[in-house]
């Protein structure tokens, strides 16, 4: 009965060691999924570059013409709440008066880039003006940059990304909704570098 007794206690014991080693590699798993979940999907929130790119035909003399368009400079941090607040107010602002003109009856050209004149501008117009704007209100211009993409309907489109802390958020011509680049359902093809916003990066980002 001794022998048993002990038998039964060491039994009890390595059980119990068992289930504590179990528990904790069930903790170390479960914690890697998450952190691995985690990182994806803020990973998924804003839109990868893949490779250099040139730029698009019309912004090749973007930086001569627009210093401010190109700027990295670092700018007076606000907080997310804040610049929210400047973002949603300068798109609404920049979309209700700003009249849409395509640039070959404006300019005689298929594609131009320049900030909107008094007869409007296209899709990359509004772009650039909403970034001027949200600049001059004191976002951090390298949290702004163009995009150009594939539109619903597979036409040719330019959006402004504001880089927000929860991921990318586009400023379009063609809502006033500001949705995740995720929810537009566009196809990106080229952004401004986040770094260097004077280049350009392929994104290829189907969303």
């Amino acid at each position: 009965m001794k022998h048993s007794t002990l038998g039964f206690s060491a039994s009890i014991r390595l059980v119990a060691r068992f289930s504590v080693r179990s528990v904790r590699v069930c903790a170390l798993v479960l914690t890697s999924f998450f952190t691995a979940s985690v990182v994806q999907a803020s990973e998924g929130a804003f839109i990868t570059a893949i490779s250099a790119s040139p730029p698009p035909s019309g912004a090749q003399q973007l930086c001569r013409q627009y210093s401010w368009a190109c700027s990295s400079q670092k700018a007076a941090s606000l907080t997310s709440k804040q610049e929210m607040q400047i973002v949603k107010k300068v798109n609404l602002q920049v979309n209700a008066s700003t009249r849409s003109i395509t640039d070959q009856s404006q300019y005689r050209q298929r594609e131009f880039w320049a900030l909107p004149t008094t007869r409007g501008g296209d899709c990359e117009d509004f772009a650039l003006l909403k970034k001027r704007n949200l600049i001059k209100a004191g976002i951090d211009p390298s949290k702004l940059l163009i995009a150009t993409v594939l539109d619903r309907r597979r036409n040719a489109h330019a959006v402004l990304v504001y880089r927000s802390a929860q991921g990318d958020l586009v400023l379009d011509n063609l809502t006033n909704s500001i949705k995740p680049w995720k929810a537009t359902r566009y196809l990106f093809l080229r952004m401004q570098d986040p770094k260097q916003p004077r280049r350009w990066v392929g994104v290829y980002g189907n969303s």
